[in-house]
């Protein structure tokens, strides 16, 4: 158990995945094996980094915002580190991924509903990129499904 991923820890990530709400104890039941032993695969799944972080999902319409995916082409030659760490520090700024194919990086965005708020949010962060030679928005309207593994 010493660092490895087995069988018994993709179970208990999908579970967490899930429900991440789910106590030691239950996920004990539900795996058939002891407390103890589910915490000491926590321990080990957040130390090795196999777990990164606890979260929701939540409901940006509910919430009055809108959740948007940028694709981002950055010009060749230009480098993509200080384009990650300006990304970064932007508070609207909640995904940032490292891409192959049509971008180089895919951004999930959010912002008020308002279309002038948009537009400012999304003008205000290609003004501080260097080197965008390409962004498509995509507007989600709903998350339909969000399984992880």
């Amino acid at each position: 158990m010493r660092g490895k991923i087995d069988k018994m820890d993709i179970q208990l990530i999908k579970l967490l995945a899930k429900n991440s709400r789910l106590t030691y104890k239950e996920l004990a039941e539900i795996l058939r094996t002891t407390r103890q032993r589910i915490s000491r695969r926590m321990e080990k799944l957040e130390r090795i980094g196999a777990i990164k972080k606890y979260t929701v999902i939540p409901d940006f319409d509910r919430l009055g915002y809108i959740y948007m995916i940028i694709g981002i082409t950055i010009k060749p030659g230009i480098p993509m580190e200080p384009v990650i760490e300006k990304l970064k520090m932007e508070e609207n700024v909640k995904i940032i991924e490292r891409a192959v194919g049509s971008h180089n990086l895919v951004i999930h965005m959010v912002a008020p509903k308002e279309m002038k708020e948009i537009e400012k949010r999304i003008n205000d962060l290609s003004s501080k990129i260097e080197g965008i030679d390409k962004m498509d928005i995509t507007f989600i309207t709903d998350i339909v499904k969000f399984e992880i593994l």
